[in-house]
This record gives C-alpha cells, sequence and structure tokens, in this order.
C-alpha cells in the first residue's frame, strides 16, 4: 500500500469550522492552534454542536496575535490572545481546567450569532489535561478536544460509507486532523503505529460517534444521514465507531503528500 496523508484540518475554537492546511505543526497538543478555544456558558461549561448545532456556521482565521471571526450576517471580529489576569474554569466532558477569557467583545459576538448567553475562552500553553490514562501515558495531555489530541480517518472509510448514501458527505462533518489515502476502507482499525515526516504516532481508540456528523454543515440542520447508514454497518456495543484516535510521540512538522508508514 502507498498511503499518504491526503488531508490536514484544525479546528481552532472547539466545534466551529476547521481550517485546511497543507503543513502543520506537530504540538504536545495535537495540531498547532486546534481546539485551543472553546465557548463556555455562565457556569463554565462546553458550548457544541450537539446543541448550538449554528457554531457550524462559524469560521475562525488564524492571525498573528489570535483570531478573526466571520460569520454570515455578523462583522468579521478581530480577537487577540487573551491576558493571562484573566483566568476562568472551564469545563470540558468532566475535566475542569484554567482557562483565559477573551473579554466582552467576543462573548458579545459570540452571543448574538448562537442566540445564547455564552463566552470565548483560550487553553494557554502551561495548562495540562491528561488524556485518559487509559489509553495514554503520563504527561500525554491535549487541549479542547473531545479527549484525544488527533482524530484520523481514511478516505477509503468515507468512500465506503458515501457508496451507502443517496446524497455523498464530506469529511468535515467528521472533523478529523488526519485524512490519509491509499488504503483499504477501515484499515486504520487495525494499525497500532504509524510514522509521518518522522514522527511516531500512537493510534490508541476507535472514535465513537455523537450527532454532529448528521448536522450539514451549511444550513445548520440536523439530517438523517450519515449516521443511519453508520448504525447498519458501524455500531458496536451501542455505539457507532468511525475513525481513530492517534496520539503523536514527538513534534515536528508534517505535510499533505508525506507518506505515512504502518509500523504496526
Amino acid at each position: 500500500m502507498n498511503i499518504k496523508v491526503s488531508e490536514l484540518y484544525i479546528y481552532p475554537v472547539k466545534s466551529c469550522r476547521g481550517i485546511p492546511l497543507q503543513r502543520a505543526e506537530v504540538e504536545a497538543f495535537g495540531l498547532a492552534h486546534d481546539r485551543r478555544w472553546m465557548l463556555i456558558d455562565n457556569e463554565g461549561v462546553m458550548l457544541t454542536q450537539r446543541k448550538h448545532a449554528r457554531m457550524c456556521l462559524i469560521q475562525p482565521e488564524i492571525t498573528e496575535t489570535g483570531l478573526r471571526l466571520h460569520a454570515e450576517g455578523m462583522p468579521a471580529l478581530e480577537v487577540n490572545y487573551p491576558d493571562r489576569a484573566n483566568t476562568v474554569k472551564a469545563r470540558v466532558w468532566h475535566d475542569d481546567v484554567q482557562a483565559l477569557d477573551a473579554g466582552e467583545a467576543a462573548a458579545k459576538w459570540f452571543s448574538d450569532f448562537l442566540d445564547t448567553a455564552c463566552r470565548l475562552v483560550y487553553f494557554p500553553q502551561d495548562e495540562v489535561r491528561q488524556v485518559d490514562l487509559d489509553y495514554a501515558r503520563p504527561g500525554e495531555r491535549t487541549a479542547f478536544s473531545d479527549g484525544f489530541p488527533l482524530l484520523l480517518i481514511s478516505q477509503a472509510s468515507l468512500d465506503n460509507l458515501n457508496q451507502r448514501l443517496d446524497s455523498a458527505v464530506t469529511i468535515q462533518r467528521f472533523r478529523p486532523n488526519l485524512v490519509v489515502s491509499g488504503c483499504e476502507a477501515h484499515a486504520e482499525d487495525s494499525w497500532k503505529q504509524l510514522r509521518i515526516g518522522g514522527i511516531d504516532f500512537r493510534v490508541v481508540k476507535p472514535c465513537s460517534r455523537c450527532v454532529i456528523p448528521s448536522i450539514n454543515i451549511e444550513t445548520a440542520q440536523r439530517e438523517e444521514q450519515p449516521l443511519k447508514a453508520l448504525t447498519e454497518y458501524r455500531r458496536r456495543d451501542g455505539k457507532i465507531y468511525f475513525g481513530q484516535n492517534v496520539i503523536a510521540e514527538s513534534t515536528g512538522v508534517i505535510e499533505t503528500g508525506m507518506p505515512v508508514e504502518v509500523i504496526s
């Protein structure tokens, strides 16, 4: 098999739109800038598309000083990296972390667009959110992802799914960081160790899917597919699995077109 990296994505704000890349830096948190920002409610709990589907219509852009945010009907908003003094508690699932509040302008912009009170926060470089020790080593961490630094899906797995659908869906619905081509559908299910650009990656856990892939990212409307089709052939123990959670063992740079070596 001649397996290569075909696409790279980051999602700067958790549950908002992603950014396709040709080149990405692999850091301790995963890909640089990935899910370092998040929306929280008045209790400090994360907001996601699961309850606020319109988040998929918000397009972040990376700038030298932070973010630029775009959404239809809204003025573009520049957000600077927050000051260290503005520390707040934020909850991602069952994890409480110390985050940095991005200020009133960002809070109002998101609250207006989503029609719900919320605030934008940033995950600081020195904060530690340990990845589940059932699958990770001590010191391996992630920022505001659901639980793991990286998600990998093969193009063949998506193609196999789309053959079962009347209307094809894009890979962006599944929010991967790494898309690889040149293997068979769901070959990634059996992988344990990969090497890309001199960096070793461990494939640690299948990704169980929530309702987010059913949200049309162009309209924010929830649809029956692709979860209905996935239920027929990717359901196990009451969950739907599609893609693999991955942890990088070192830092470096990866690019689209790079070969993927399956070590085990």
